[in-house]
């Protein structure tokens, strides 16, 4: 059982504590494994003994074997190159377009088992505010600035957060009741997540979040998570392709909401599109 598995078992059970705790876990694995369990517990100035019981809790007879799981988790299959050669390593024979296109397919056609349309509806009138405010960190930056530009193209105001602390602080400075945040997190939960999730529920704002198996395990929950395992293994090389067909069906659901008004911008958008061209 991985890492996210067992949180995911356990999550209705967990502490305040404990949910910061698997919130700093999520955000540094591969620290927390070199560490020692009071390094880990001071990262959010918590006693030692709590991350024991976190551990207990997560079906470890001891922090030692809780970190040696981790060590074996995020050690061992970490990093890209890893990732890449335990995917090409499996494809040489059967082709490796062939190969993408059956595991693409195959990941697709499980995607309705994880996020119902109901749910897509319900993330679209979510969006359908104000402002939207859009965060990635990684390789999920590509499906944050496609859903930029698709809002913007429906009259929707949105702010792309990028930068670092300072940064986001200042882009974040006006967020409100009449705002969203829409984040992205998939391998591992991004640094500043629960901080933009926390401060939006502090400032009255919705907060959605695109996710894979990952989903589950995000601490703090947003108001609305869509979640589904993306193409390949948790060791191997994923691909966008079911986070961006959860993105694409959000953006029609939202046309839908927003009806006539959004067909008419995306109908003069079109035109100057055509002057500018000329």
């Amino acid at each position: 059982m991985s890492l996210i598995e067992r949180v995911q078992k356990i999550s209705s059970t967990l502490t305040g504590t404990e949910n910061r705790l698997v919130a700093e876990l999520m955000q540094a694995p591969r620290e927390i494994a070199l560490g020692t369990s009071a390094e880990f517990a001071a990262r959010i100035g918590a006693h030692e003994a709590t991350t024991s019981r976190l551990a207990r809790k997560l079906g470890f007879a001891s922090y030692a074997a809780f970190r040696d799981a981790l060590r074996a988790e995020f050690l061992s299959t970490g990093s890209p190159s890893h990732r890449v050669t335990q995917t090409l390593s499996g494809m040489q024979e059967k082709g490796y377009l062939p190969q993408l296109i059956a595991d693409e397919i195959a990941a697709l056609s499980r995607l309705s088992d994880y996020v119902q349309d109901a749910q897509i509806l319900e993330a679209a009138r979510m969006l359908n505010r104000e402002r939207v405010f859009l965060f990635a960190r990684g390789n999920a930056e590509a499906l944050a600035v496609l859903m930029d530009r698709r809002l913007r193209r429906m009259g929707l105001a949105t702010v792309l957060l990028r930068g670092d602390p300072r940064d986001l602080a200042e882009q974040l400075l006006t967020l409100g009741p009449a705002d969203a945040v829409m984040l992205f997190a998939f391998r591992r939960q991004p640094r500043d997540y629960a901080r933009i999730v926390d401060l939006a529920r502090q400032r009255g704002a919705a907060s959605l979040a695109v996710s894979g198996s990952l989903g589950p395990a995000l601490s703090p929950t947003p108001d609305q998570l869509l979640a589904a395992p993306r193409m390949g293994g948790r060791d191997g090389f994923q691909t966008l392709g079911v986070p961006m067909a959860i993105c694409n069906a959000l953006v029609l659901a939202l046309a839908a909401e927003r009806g006539a008004p959004a067909l008419d911008l995306l109908e003069k958008l079109g035109a100057l599109i055509g002057y500018f061209e000329d």
